[in-house]
């Protein structure tokens, strides 16, 4: 029966493709919009991920996320350097500031200001240069991005391709000098904004404008000390908040997600994908089913059991679904792979995406061959042999 199950389906090509592309697409939007979803997610705590060296991030306890910086007074540090179980803390200076490009445009970018001594929280992938090279006069890092895009040099033709910046280019900060001694490779954040690395020092004169300059204090706990022990201690003694980075990444994803509304733009597409899905899968197998209807009442004539139709009907449902999410699955896996480590649009796969889409596609099929099969069972034998 299960060969004859098989024959059935293949032999009608029109309504097997037609069923598999539906369930196909359906696959592809429900794996494809989440794992967009994660990736974006992911970039609003990708500057915690990079800098990973402090077991803490010590801030203004008004941060609501990793953007928010508040900044403090840099007396701040050495309170937060005296509390018990902490081996180290560092400054650390994020804030907005415009580069003015060779054609006298102005583009917005995210300056790090890194400790002067150890350079804490500098990029971990140094793709020329070296990260020390921060110590020279008026030097700068460039991540990859923008030194790609936002701030390469203008073609000198309309039509022609921009320059990406080099080592021992020259930039204008804020009407000072900053010499590119490096381009690092880091995760894109949320904003896309490029990242410009140089000492905390050197931040500081970047942007005279600000009277405080201390974003964040980068803080490592000592060997025999727990993180959020030692956080809890700081917050304790200073007043300020502080988080080890895996709570400050959660306060950062939670903040974009109770705020924005990303979560329900991608869901309801996905949504609309799966109710679409079980729309045409339902509707083209429950039409390829009163097809052949004729055959399952020669079968059911024959002395085919109730339970023999049921099995029948299930395999043809799940070969489909089987067939269909394979599809969907490989087309994002190829697209997550052609994406990977671009700076543009990125797609995350992880197993906990591929087995609930897995289990949507199965709920479709099931659903689809429940119709199918309940039309089956209330066939009378003789009503076929009529016709």
């Amino acid at each position: 029966m299960i060969k004859i199950a098989l024959k059935m389906l293949l032999g009608d090509r029109g309504k097997y493709l037609g069923i598999i592309t539906g369930i196909a697409l359906a696959s592809l939007i429900m794996i494809q919009q989440p794992g967009i979803l994660i990736s974006i997610l992911g970039h609003t705590y990708s500057f915690i991920s990079d800098i990973n060296l402090p077991d803490i991030w010590v801030m203004d306890p008004k941060v609501q996320f990793i953007d928010d910086s508040k900044p403090l007074q840099d007396t701040q540090l050495y309170r937060v350097r005296g509390v018990q179980g902490v081996e180290w803390a560092m400054p650390l200076y994020k804030g907005s500031q415009r580069v003015r490009l060779d054609n006298g445009e102005l583009v917005g970018s995210n300056l790090l200001g890194l400790d002067d001594a150890t350079l804490i929280g500098g990029p971990a992938v140094m793709l020329e240069g070296r990260l020390a090279d921060l110590r020279l006069p008026d030097s700068v890092i460039v991540d990859e991005a923008g030194a790609k895009g936002r701030l390469a040099k203008q073609p000198a033709t309309p039509s022609g391709k921009a320059i990406p910046l080099k080592v021992g280019d020259v930039m204008e900060l804020n009407d000072k000098r900053a010499t590119v001694v490096g381009i690092a490779r880091g995760t894109p954040t949320f904003q896309s904004q490029p990242i410009i690395y140089t000492t905390y020092s050197r931040a500081k004169n970047y942007a005279l404008s600000e009277r405080k300059m201390l974003s964040y204090i980068l803080v490592k706990a000592k060997p025999n000390e727990l993180p959020q022990a030692v956080a809890r201690r700081i917050n304790r003694q200073t007043g300020l908040a502080a988080y080890t980075a895996e709570e400050f990444k959660s306060k950062s994803l939670r903040y974009f997600i109770e705020n924005t509304s990303i979560l329900t733009n991608f869901g309801f597409v996905v949504l609309v994908g799966f109710i679409v899905g079980a729309a045409v899968t339902g509707q083209i197998f429950y039409n390829f089913t009163l097809d052949n209807l004729r055959y399952f009442g020669v079968y059911k004539a024959m002395g085919a059991t109730d339970r023999m139709l049921r099995r029948m009907i299930l395999l043809q449902a799940l070969l489909v679904g089987f067939v269909g999410f394979g599809l969907g699955a490989g087309i994002c896996g190829v697209f997550a792979a052609a994406t990977q480590g671009s700076n543009d649009l990125t797609m995350n796969l992880n197993w906990q995406l591929l087995l609930g889409s897995g289990a949507a596609v199965l709920l479709i099929v099931v659903v689809a061959a429940l119709f199918s099969i309940r039309k089956v069972l209330k066939l009378e034998p003789a009503v076929v042999f009529k016709g």
